[in-house]
């Protein structure tokens, strides 16, 4: 009897150190036992200390990606995470509605780590709009909400409502990401929309320089909880353990001059 793999899609820019983006999805879905696949949107000149340069695919490119993995391969979750320009984000939604697509992880990735733009302020609304609304889940932290909304979000009451209006883009769920909550508290909230119910996910700060690719690495790790058939909250809370081991045991290395990445392979090497 032939073995069957998880498949997992990730959809976005590649950085060359290897930290974020298509890299760190790869390595995400490697290290939670699915086979991972890639569709290249951009491609970024990104080290530990920031973005240099952003080379945006043809949208073209990106579709004919896109079709060829899921026309043979297939895939059991997609996560999409940076998407760059308009022309993209148009190609790729035009491309998954002709099709009958797994659930969707939207990562509205719009500013790298160092404040580098990764997402076209013209390609927004064009996301709200077009791919927001096909989501199993939207994963953005409190700066991309707070650009989504048009306010400020300071306090956990905050990000309860925030959670909430979020959904009205479409998603089937959102989990909002505390992290850069000005609290001592560090926790997410996950909004499902159906059951309209709000979960709290505490969780513990870890002071670490290796930092760099967290939110990529979140969700691509609910899809791959996703592929191997977990409820959205079994995926999610799978997702934010995996997550926390990473940054603990990544918090022990040392590499490059800025914010180093997670280490993902923790549990292997």
């Amino acid at each position: 009897m032939k073995h069957s793999y998880q498949r997992t899609l990730t959809i976005a820019g590649s950085d060359s150190g290897g930290g974020a983006g298509i890299q760190a999805d790869l390595k995400t879905f490697a290290a939670l036992g699915c086979y991972g696949m890639s569709v290249i949107t951009a491609v970024t000149a990104q080290n530990t200390e920031g973005v240099t340069a952003v080379h945006p695919v043809p949208a073209e490119v990106v579709a004919a990606q896109i079709s060829a993995v899921l026309t043979d391969l297939g895939a059991d979750a997609i996560k999409i995470g940076m998407l760059f320009t308009p022309e993209i984000v148009r190609m790729t939604a035009d491309v998954l509605s002709r099709r009958a697509v797994p659930p969707i992880v939207l990562d509205p990735v719009m500013t790298a780590q160092s404040g580098a733009m990764l997402l076209k302020d013209e390609a927004l609304a064009e996301m709200k709009t077009r791919l927001m609304p096909m989501a199993a889940i939207l994963t953005p932290n409190l700066p991309e909400a707070e650009k989504l909304l048009g306010r400020t979000i300071r306090t956990v009451d905050d990000m309860q409502q925030a959670a909430r209006e979020l959904a009205s883009f479409g998603s089937r769920a959102v989990l909002l990401k505390g992290g850069h909550l000005e609290e001592d508290q560090n926790v997410d909230f996950l909004y499902l929309v159906q059951e309209d119910r709000l979960l709290d996910f505490p969780g513990e700060r870890i002071r670490t320089q290796n930092d760099h690719g967290t939110g990529c690495t979140l969700s691509a790790a609910i899809a791959a909880f996703l592929a191997k058939g977990r409820s959205m909250e079994q995926a999610v809370l799978g997702a934010k353990i995996y997550l926390t081991s990473a940054l603990k045991a990544g918090a022990k290395y040392k590499i490059g001059h800025g914010r180093g990445p997670l280490h993902h392979f923790h549990k292997f090497w």
